[in-house]
């Protein structure tokens, strides 16, 4: 049994990360045999290509995949642990499968991911959730057959969860969920600890993967007739910082975009990494994609000085400037309202960035306390319904210039990346090169294609358009 531990999880040191290769033995080819598989999965993207990986490993291994949990032998839960919402939504899961284990008696249960990582999650499993099997964390997912081996041989609850600095798994095998879109990871983990944040906790030490590996990833894709990657990191512009050579993003965009792949991002970017020469890049090669995710979090200076963010107001304006002179950019953002100590002023400047930034879209959130995070020790005096309202004020404010920034789209022609059937009955859907979702008429055979749609309607979530 390996337990979490946020103490060894801080750890940070100079050593640089291993690189480790994945492998089974042909005793595991056999271990699904006759055996479904259904997996759920919490968070961001970086969790989705996760279990991409996992559902790999597990097909490696005989299972099946099945349409739905109640069918499913194996159930794993692929967990976020970002907000308390993500929280409660995966155990919830788990009392509606403890339901189905009462019938299904020989199910396999499992919990991966970054909820696996935090010390009380898993103390709440070992105590009150005993009938799950097994749980893995963000740093041993490559070690799924040998954990599940173990579970399908014991009555024990497996606990295997690594809080350290970790190393680089290369060889993972990953079944993609798209023909023509695939998730690249180049790094993985983050140093920055702001100090509302876990993942520098539950994903661990900044550690950046060789750029031949990630080129001969992408070169591979390239020759499969793949449209669009998206390089995927905790914080991904400060890639190769780890590394004992120079080579950092803006290097890594550029040979990426040399492989001919037709579309390129990124996310996500934290300010205090994006540099001028990663702006330089973007704007010399037209198959990296004008949209940028750069998170804000607040408009108060004082207020990211006690998030951690190391930077303020003004430098966050500065650098959003020079990333609009990029041509066509679209830039959305995150930000959180009701921080501990979060005054009315603190809100209004929050406001006050948005109206001069005008975002294309933002994702928003009321701060949610993490345990074990810097930021949950600090006294809370701000009422939830107070949070509330600001939360209602900023989405009103933020989607009054979503609107606004589609609106301006109408009558204009747009490249699509073709996705598939639209919600929309009758109409396909896909994104534009600045990420904006749009529902047109066409023929399903342009499934996978790039094509131009002329924009005939906006709203503040989509644009409609058709294939003329």
């Amino acid at each position: 049994m390996l337990l979490p531990s946020y103490k060894e999880a801080r750890k940070r040191s100079k050593v640089l990360s291993e690189k480790e290769f994945y492998s089974i033995d042909k005793e595991f080819k056999t271990i699904g045999n006759n055996r479904k598989y259904f997996i759920k999965t919490y968070g961001c993207q970086m969790n989705e290509h996760d279990t991409e990986n996992i559902k790999a490993m597990l097909e490696e291994i005989g299972f099946i995949e099945a349409n739905d949990y109640l069918e499913a032998d194996l159930i794993i839960l692929n967990t976020c642990s970002i907000r308390e919402n993500a929280h409660n939504k995966a155990f919830g899961m788990l009392g509606r499968i403890k339901h189905l284990k009462q019938s299904k008696k020989n199910l396999i249960v499992g919990l991966c991911g970054c909820m696996a990582q935090e010390e009380k999650v898993v103390d709440d499993i070992m105590k009150k959730y005993k009938w799950v099997n097994f749980v893995f964390g963000t740093h041993n997912i490559h070690r799924l057959p040998f954990i599940l081996k173990e579970a399908l041989e014991s009555n024990n609850q497996e606990i295997e969860v690594c809080s350290k600095e970790g190393n680089i798994v290369e060889g993972m095998p990953v079944k993609r969920e798209n023909s023509y879109k695939a998730y690249v990871n180049i790094m993985y983990g983050c140093d920055k600890f702001c100090t509302y944040c876990i993942v520098p906790y539950t994903r661990g030490k900044q550690r950046s993967r060789d750029k031949d590996d990630i080129l001969k990833e992408v070169n591979d894709l390239v020759q499969k007739g793949y449209k669009e990657v998206t390089l995927l990191g905790q914080n991904v512009n400060a890639y190769g910082k780890d590394f004992d050579y120079k080579y950092n993003m803006e290097n890594l965009l550029e040979d990426v975009s040399k492989t001919g792949i037709a579309r390129i991002r990124f996310m996500t970017s934290h300010p205090w990494d994006f540099t001028d020469g990663m702006i330089d890049v973007i704007k010399k090669y037209p198959n990296i994609m004008p949209s940028i995710h750069l998170p804000v979090q607040s408009g108060s200076s004082r207020i990211l000085k006690l998030m951690g963010r190391k930077y303020t107001k003004e430098e966050y304006i500065k650098l959003f400037d020079k990333i609009k002179t990029i041509p066509n950019v679209c830039v959305s953002t995150d930000i959180i309202v009701g921080f501990p100590d979060e005054q009315d002023e603190d809100f209004k400047e929050t406001l006050d960035l948005v109206n001069y930034c005008k975002f294309d879209n933002a994702y928003t959130f009321i701060f949610s306390p993490r345990e074990g995070t810097p930021a949950a020790k600090l006294k809370d005096s701000i009422p939830l319904s107070k949070k509330e309202e600001r939360l209602h004020i900023l989405n009103e404010t933020v989607n009054k210039y979503f609107l606004e920034s589609n609106r301006k789209l109408i009558n204009t022609k747009v490249k699509v990346l073709v996705d598939g059937k639209s919600e929309k009955e009758g109409m396909l859907c896909g994104y534009t090169d600045t990420n904006k979702l749009i529902n047109f008429y066409a023929d399903a055979n342009l499934i996978g294609q790039i094509v131009e749609v002329l924009v005939t309607d906006a709203k503040t979530w989509s644009l409609d358009g058709r294939v003329e």
